[in-house]
């Protein structure tokens, strides 16, 4: 199949990899020219781990190619995938579609033929009715079909995601665009069984926004039990697994935490919420999490504070990990933007570390000394605080950092590390949702 993807984004760029991957003709198409031109030289716009190496070993094959030239990318493709970018709407919160009704317009102005135009981006219910409607009226003859195909891949595991996914989501109603559908993924049924689920367009938009409004309200359920464990004296790790066993509950997206961020939650609870009140059905279970998520991540900042005694006061704080999840760049919403800002407010210096995260935070902290190892960042330090889980801050030397740390303080905002383990390094442990120990 040929296959052109609009927009080299996160979701663009690991699909249209992915796809290539699968023995399909891809084209990428962006109007971004630098972006375009760094794809050419294999450097990567985002941090995916194995996708310069998916990427390169396709281009190489002759089956992925990237293109300025959305005319020349969308000729004679069977399947045209929109993949370009859904930010929350200032004001509103609602979903910014004009990348997607562009595109859509541009794809109309250049079909040569009755492609299938496949809507990847995340949007909201409905959107699929007005592409249909601009391609109506730009390219009423054009016998093309619009479907609903929302993604579901996890920053840092995306590539795994794509290729052996929990289910696919199709929304159409049109037969023979669910056999091309079906032709560009059947090489799933190589690698497993895993389902292709068709819709009609409409619940298929909805069901992303659902899937991701439900795990938000899980982190954000645990979250807060973390509180009431903290108030009575019970261990969270153990009610998560406790609670986690039982299968209609199941133990993912349950650990507790500083509170989630990224590029799909804030925003996709967010539009949930206005496509909700703009049908007049309230979803006061989404409204609360959100709300709740939004104070939690600077409580964990004066979780900080609480913990060096009250008063972070001319005090220096090493935080490691910055971005919203490991295994990525992305800061948007991440947690250390609260929990930096409200150590700085209570008048904290703060030196960081991460891995991959620096340059993305550099243009977002102000005042931040950004060090190139844990350690560095730790010395003579009043506190050290764990807010992302990157893998190697799972066996850092904590004799060692007890020893180059001012005051042996370890806030370790993502429970890595038992109690035990800390005390016998000569640290004061302060967990999330953790009994207090002697």
């Amino acid at each position: 199949m040929r296959i052109a993807m609009i927009g080299t984004g996160y979701v663009g760029l690991v699909s249209g990899a992915c796809f290539s991957d699968f023995g399909h003709e891809v084209v990428c198409v962006d109007k971004d020219a630098r972006k375009i031109e760094l794809l050419h030289q294999n450097i990567m716009p985002i941090y995916e781990p194995g996708l310069a190496e998916l990427v390169a070993s396709n281009v190489k094959a002759r089956r992925l190619s990237f293109t300025t030239d959305l005319a020349a990318g969308i000729k004679d493709a069977d399947a045209i995938f929109i993949a370009v970018g859904t930010p929350s709407r200032r004001g509103d919160g609602h979903a910014d579609l004009s990348y997607v009704f562009a595109a859509a317009r541009e794809i109309a102005e250049n079909l040569t033929g009755s492609s299938v135009i496949v809507t990847k981006s995340t949007v909201p219910v409905g959107t699929g009715d007005e592409v249909e409607r601009i391609l109506a009226e730009v390219a009423p003859n054009s016998g093309a079909k619009v479907v609903s195909n929302p993604e579901f891949l996890r920053e840092g595991a995306a590539i795994e995601d794509f290729k052996r996914p929990d289910r696919v989501v199709v929304g159409t109603n049109d037969e023979g665009a669910r056999e091309v559908m079906r032709a560009i993924y059947r090489p799933l049924s190589l690698n497993q069984n895993a389902p292709v689920l068709f819709t009609g367009r409409r619940t298929s938009e909805l069901i992303k926004y659902a899937a991701n409004a439900f795990l938000a309200v899980k982190i954000t359920f645990i979250n807060e039990i973390a509180d009431l464990c903290e108030a009575v004296g019970a261990d969270v790790q153990e009610v998560s697994r406790g609670i986690g066993m039982d299968n209609r509950i199941g133990g993912k997206f349950l650990h507790a935490g500083p509170g989630y961020g990224g590029s799909c939650f804030p925003k996709d609870t967010l539009a949930l919420l206005k496509t909700a009140a703009d049908h007049e059905t309230p979803q006061r279970i989404v409204e609360a999490t959100v709300q709740v998520n939004d104070t939690r991540k600077r409580a964990m900042g004066r979780k900080v504070i609480k913990a060096m005694g009250g008063d972070a006061h001319g005090k220096t704080v090493a935080v490691l990990g910055l971005t919203f999840k490991p295994n990525t760049d992305d800061m948007r919403d991440a947690p250390s933007l609260s929990v930096i800002a409200a150590l700085q407010d209570a008048g904290a210096t703060v030196r960081a570390y991460d891995p991959e995260g620096v340059e993305q935070a550099k243009p977002m902290l102000s005042g931040v000394a950004f060090c190139d190892s844990p350690y560095v960042a730790a010395q003579d330090a009043d506190a050290l605080v764990i807010v992302t889980e990157w893998d190697e801050f799972r066996a850092l030397d904590l004799k060692r950092m007890a020893a180059t740390l001012k005051t042996p303080l370890l806030v370790d905002l993502r429970n890595i590390y038992p109690p035990a383990e800390a005390k016998r390094a000569g640290l004061t442990l302060v967990g999330v949702g953790k009994p207090k120990h002697d």
